[in-house]
């Protein structure tokens, strides 16, 4: 058997350090909504996206002709096309198009990360396929958790538990990341009965104040799709797995 590889867990991008994970898997993880909405819009056949973090630059975008989803605090952009819910991402609206992409917390991170050696969109809506994926690889991962405005977040945190859980289990990986080992008993907390753990996290209730709160149940179920969206040069494309 191969070397075992490190797997660490990043709770906000305040925490992130681009010059360690070089060569790392890093797996972005936004699952109310951002990641969950992109992994939706591969599902239903979108050819690429491409991430933006500013909104000038999404408005850029927009006036050369593009297909604009973009958001802050949840509210759709009055210039997009429509906002990051994943239920926006319907085959009808998507299929076999390109979208600039633009949301809070999510799209931001993927920039920072950039250097890294693979980086890949995770979700529990894509968990089975992706976490196959990433235990083939032997490369060191990190999973990313967006949070909130450089903030800790439950969401996101219970989905890098679910993740490292099911990676170290392939006994493929070693940890010595407290924060892996904080999302691995915040999971343990949780799995049994997501939708009632996530009542307690802030942006459930951002969510339920602004009425966009339709697609949680959604974004916690498990395995919707096989494609795993990655970047490559700077835009995401689908891989199937």
């Amino acid at each position: 058997m191969s070397e075992k590889r490190d797997l660490e867990t990043c709770f906000s991008p305040a925490l992130y350090e681009p010059e360690r994970h070089v060569g790392s898997i890093i797996v972005v993880i936004d699952i109310l909504r951002a990641t969950s909405a992109i992994c939706t819009a591969f599902e239903n056949g979108a050819k690429s996206i491409i991430p933006v973090a500013t909104v000038p630059e999404a408005k850029e975008y927009k006036e050369k002709g593009y297909l604009v989803a973009a958001e802050r605090d949840g509210y759709v952009l009055d210039f997009a096309d429509f906002g990051n819910s994943p239920f926006n991402f319907t085959t009808e609206k998507v299929a076999g198009k390109t979208i600039v992409y633009s949301t809070t917390n999510g799209t931001g991170i993927i920039k920072i990360a950039s250097g890294a050696g693979f980086i890949i969109i995770g979700s529990f809506l894509n968990i089975s396929a992706a976490t196959s994926w990433i235990s083939k690889q032997e490369k060191d991962v990190v999973l990313f958790c967006s949070g909130w405005k450089n903030r800790f977040n439950l969401e996101d945190t219970i989905c890098a538990g679910a993740f490292a859980e099911r990676l170290l289990s392939t006994s493929h990986y070693n940890t010595v990341c407290d924060s892996t080992h904080a999302a691995l008993d915040l999971w343990s907390l949780a799995k049994n009965d997501p939708p009632a753990y996530i009542e307690k996290a802030a942006q459930r209730s951002r969510l339920r104040d602004k009425n966009l709160d339709d697609c949680i149940p959604f974004c916690l179920t498990m395995d919707y799709t096989t494609k795993i969206p990655v970047i490559r040069d700077g835009i995401l494309v689908s891989m199937d797995f």
